[in-house]
């Protein structure tokens, strides 16, 4: 039997918060500094965490895209990253969580771009939660 790992250990540290972006526009959460350029260790995981969005008009959606830098200042989608989508039903979108593991190529700095569709309707209310799990 493989050996799976259960991440939960979270350091209130290691956590940026973002409003979710208005319908028609996107947003950026702050960044996140790993302190590394060189080596990803494989002891973290990290989790996007999104509460339940009651306002995601059905059928539409937020998107989730994690993005890193250099510098902390010019960011660009880690190529081989897995982008998340959260589509909207008839009362919203239940709450998710989502967890991956930082690639190799991955620079120093992480943040996530959050997009909504053009008539995702308003949910400025939630805020998305990104932090590093052990």
């Amino acid at each position: 039997m493989a050996h799976e790992f259960s991440r939960g250990i979270r350091d209130a540290f290691w956590q940026v918060t973002q409003a979710l972006p208005n319908q028609n526009t996107n947003n950026s959460s702050g960044s996140m500094d790993l302190k590394t350029d060189a080596f990803k260790p494989e002891d973290f995981e990290v989790e996007i965490d999104i509460p339940a969005t009651p306002s995601l008009a059905n059928g539409q959606t937020l998107t989730f895209l994690v993005q890193d830098s250099a510098d902390n200042s010019s960011f660009a989608s880690i190529s081989g990253a897995t982008q998340f989508v959260l589509t909207g039903g008839a009362s919203g979108a239940a709450a998710q969580k989502f967890h991956f593991r930082v690639p190799s190529n991955a620079r120093q700095y992480i943040r996530v771009n959050t997009a909504a569709s053009a008539t995702a309707g308003d949910s400025t209310a939630v805020s998305l939660s990104l932090r590093l799990v052990f």
